[in-house]
């Protein structure tokens, strides 16, 4: 049996562990820069450091399910931009994006495992 499976829930993980977690968190900040780049750099980081770090596989799907249901919404948002309403929504999806990302990582550095607020499960 490894030490991650032997550390409980609620212990605080190790510092590697909590800081790929919020890298995790912040590399969907790419999507800035980059079409779907919010999908696409937690899924790296996701796939090549959650092998053996449960703190990093659980925070790489929420980071995950986020921002693949951020990406539906503009993708909503953009249709709607036809009845004048979705220019509004996207400025405000996007202002909630930044925030929600950047208190995950925030959070995933404290060791807490966070779960954002409006996401669907996409990743289980």
């Amino acid at each position: 049996m490894t030490e991650a499976e032997n550390t409980p829930a609620t212990a605080i993980p190790p510092e590697q562990e909590r800081s790929l977690g919020m890298l995790v968190h912040l590399i969907a900040l790419v999507g800035m820069v980059f079409p779907f780049g919010n999908i696409i750099g937690p899924l790296i980081v996701w796939l090549v450091a959650k092998d053996g770090k449960p703190f990093v596989d659980e925070q790489g799907k929420e980071a995950l399910n986020f921002n693949i249901t951020v990406a539906i919404g503009f993708l909503i948002c953009l249709v709607l931009v036809l009845v004048a309403i979705g220019a509004f929504l996207v400025f405000l999806l996007w202002v909630a994006w930044l925030v929600f990302v950047i208190i995950a990582s925030i959070k995933a550095y404290e060791g807490t495992h966070y779960k954002y607020p409006f996401a669907f499960r996409f990743v289980d």
